[in-house]
């Protein structure tokens, strides 16, 4: 049979007349039970990844299937309502071996073997949020793929968000500011302080679609919600206004970046990307010629494009006065210090007032946060559903 195996485990038969030939006994002898036989859509030792393995009867019915490759794990799947056909739910993984164990409603077995090709072309996820963090309310969950998604859709139904108090969300697609495909999961409003948080990416076996390949592991990663703290930068006031708990805890005068030019301020709601410390700054790196190269401390991250919240001891003479620096939020050695302590990768920042050069992009960064639910909801690949984790 092209394209399938037939296999069967012959049986001892159990059955026969018990007098002696010549007897005259009368007696009609058992006819043994025809031997087990399946076949698997899958077969030989080069077959290619990426569609879902389905076991068929030839006769009778499966009680019981059992895939596994040779690390003992097994492909999960649900026998037809007639019984004939078995079907995994996920798909056959790349370079790997797989055995098939079957047994029919009369408690006979058959076995069949099979192994995947390594894939051509193997795609890889990027995942922001580390294993075990703490992060604050603001802080989405995003994954980065080193190669195009095609298949979407098909991608996003083996990503699942779990919650400890059931958040509700949605997955969107965007490019990232390095220009690749990226999904984040984003709650419709800040996440509640002290969730907790699973996300998994059955993904082993996915095909991407055309130029990206197939996915040849499964990803996963488990966070918590920390303390509900939140920035305000008032472009107007030249003040930062901290709050925990919808209270405000603190305000510290600050300079942003000059008005009318490249080098104002984004504005909107941005995320605390990273915490970095002290780096070295180039202006060269994001088009602004000469202005500066210098180490600056305390270095706290908001967009991809260089945008920084840091201290700017060199601007001491504007903080509360004027915004004159060339895009970031700069404040003093004494506040900077004190503020990078306290502050947590996730927390929400936004920028308001007058004198900015608008939002920036939605992948420069995390600026899911300046589109409406309904906006959010429409980049989802599955008809804009939301998700409840």
């Amino acid at each position: 049979m092209a394209g399938t195996a037939l296999l069967a485990l012959a049986l001892t038969a159990c059955g026969g007349g018990s007098g002696a030939a010549g007897s005259g006994s009368g007696k009609a002898e058992m006819k043994p039970k025809p031997d087990m036989a399946i076949s698997v859509n899958l077969t030989g030792d080069q077959v290619k990844a990426g569609e879902p393995v389905k076991v068929t009867i030839a006769d009778g019915k499966l009680s019981l299937v059992k895939v596994t490759d040779a690390k003992g794990g097994e492909l999960a799947g649900q026998i037809s309502a007639d019984g004939k056909t078995w079907t995994s739910e996920r798909n056959a993984s790349p370079g790997t071996d797989y055995k098939v164990e079957a047994q029919n409603t009369d408690s006979q077995s058959a076995t069949a073997q099979f192994k995947t090709s390594a894939a051509d072309k193997v795609n890889k996820v990027s995942i922001n949020v580390a294993k075990g963090s703490t992060v604050g309310v603001a802080m989405p969950v995003s994954l980065v793929f080193d190669n195009p998604v095609k298949n979407k859709a098909e991608v996003e139904k083996q990503l699942k968000v779990t919650t400890s108090d059931n958040t509700e969300g949605s997955w969107g697609w965007f490019k990232d500011y390095s220009g690749k495909d990226r999904v984040d999961w984003r709650p419709k409003d800040y996440w509640k302080s002290g969730t907790d948080v699973k996300v998994d990416m059955n993904l082993n076996g996915v095909d991407s679609g055309p130029g990206g390949g197939l996915f040849a592991r499964d990803y996963n990663t488990e966070f918590k919600i920390g303390k509900d703290r939140r920035m305000e930068v008032s472009l107007d006031t030249k003040k930062l206004k901290v709050t925990e708990d919808g209270q405000t805890v603190k305000t510290i005068p600050i300079s942003a970046g000059t008005p009318g030019g490249k080098k104002a301020s984004w504005s909107g709601k941005m995320v605390l990307m990273s915490k970095e410390g002290t780096i070295r700054m180039d202006s060269q790196t994001v088009g602004l010629g000469d202005a500066y190269d210098k180490m600056v401390d305390y270095s706290m991250r908001l967009t991809w494009s260089g945008m920084y919240v840091h201290a700017a001891p060199w601007n001491n003479a504007n903080f509360g006065v004027a915004n004159t620096s060339s895009g970031c939020v700069g404040m003093s050695d004494a506040n900077a210090k004190s503020f990078y302590s306290e502050v947590q990768v996730g927390d929400p920042f936004e920028v308001v007032g007058d004198g900015s050069k608008g939002n920036a992009e939605i992948g420069n960064g995390y600026g899911e946060w300046n589109l409406s639910w309904d906006q959010w909801k429409a980049k989802s690949a599955l008809s804009g559903t939301p998700q409840n984790g």
